[in-house]
């Protein structure tokens, strides 16, 4: 190499080919720290386009990043039940250490403290992620308060995975945190007479035995009513703890915990009931015979071994004794 040549080569200047060369395609040649300089520039700038799409796509509220669990807080309003026996979250975790988180989780900014986030959804996958010790995939996204309930409302819904009760504890949590109706509707993608209803139960149910109940997926509306009322009858004599200590309902699942709560607040009714009804005994003081009332049905029940007989008799006279009521009716009317 001529030394016009090395000249050119330094400052990247075309060499003509001599006569006869055939031209070989052009080559860039770089020294080391011509090099150097270009690949930190281009660094610079290729994280100057990244960092400028990341701020775009996060004003739009579609970036997905990996976010350390402990600068992520929790909702302000809780939208789940707590419970101790989760068979479902365990095959969660193990299918997100085995096959990695799939579907990312919603937080926005904090809007208390610079550099943590505030969730919206995916509490679990969150949880998952902690007990893994790994990063969560997050969608970071600028959410008002409203619309952070909104959101954390309508992806449980989408995914069908709140039971009656969790809807209704929700409404009650957010009536109790100051959101108007409108959210409230909104958040449960419902209307004012089914958030009436949520309302209605979530308040006459105590939380601290829904808690140890747990969602009881397949316990719809008419059931949680009907334990509602049950416990209005029962009053404050209720041991919920005797029922749900036992080990084996421990273990089950929170269907059969709601179906042992129900039945022992039936079965008490039922001896409630029975233990009011009015007795009647002979002129000897002897018990022959109670009523019972129950169901919009009154029923006269003898002691066949104290009064023989004497039902019989009695079912004979009921034509008189009817008219003889008929009577003093008529004559309690004038």
């Amino acid at each position: 190499m001529s030394r016009k040549d090395a000249i050119d080569s330094l400052y990247l200047k075309k060499r003509e080919p001599a006569s006869g060369e055939a031209e070989r395609p052009s080559e860039r040649v770089r020294s080391g720290a011509i090099g150097a300089m270009g690949a930190s520039l281009k660094q610079m700038t290729d994280g100057a386009k990244l960092a400028t799409r990341l701020q775009e796509q996060l004003e739009k509220g579609d970036v997905v990043v990996e976010v350390e669990p402990d600068v992520i807080d929790h909702s302000p309003v809780a939208d789940r039940i707590p419970i101790d026996v989760d068979p479902a979250f365990d095959e969660l975790v193990k299918s997100i250490s085995e096959n990695g988180q799939q579907v990312p989780i919603l937080v926005r900014p904090s809007p208390s403290t610079r550099g943590r986030f505030q969730i919206a959804y995916g509490r679990r996958r969150l949880r998952a992620a902690q007990i893994l010790g790994q990063p969560v995939k997050a969608i970071i996204r600028n959410l008002t308060d409203s619309e952070l309930i909104v959101a954390q409302g309508r992806e449980n819904l989408d995914r069908e995975d709140l039971s009656f009760i969790e809807k209704a504890f929700f409404a009650k949590n957010l009536e109790d945190s100051g959101c108007d109706r409108p959210t409230i509707i909104a958040a449960l993608c419902s209307d004012k007479a089914d958030v009436s209803r949520y309302l209605a139960v979530a308040r006459r149910v105590p939380e601290r035995l829904v808690k140890r109940i747990g969602p009881a997926p397949k316990a719809g509306r008419a059931r949680w009513m009907a334990l509602a009322d049950k416990l209005e009858t029962a009053g404050d004599d209720i041991d919920f703890d005797g029922v749900l200590n036992d080990e084996k309902l421990a273990a089950a699942g929170s269907d059969a915990r709601f179906q042992a709560v129900l039945r022992s607040l039936e079965a008490k009714s039922a001896r409630s009931k029975k233990s009011r009804a009015e007795v009647w005994k002979t002129p000897l003081g002897k018990r022959a015979a109670h009523v019972e009332a129950r169901n919009g049905k009154t029923a006269l029940v003898f002691e066949d071994k104290v009064v023989p007989e004497f039902a019989q008799f009695v079912s004979a006279k009921l034509d008189d004794l009817y008219r003889e009521f008929s009577s003093q009716e008529k004559e309690g009317s004038d």
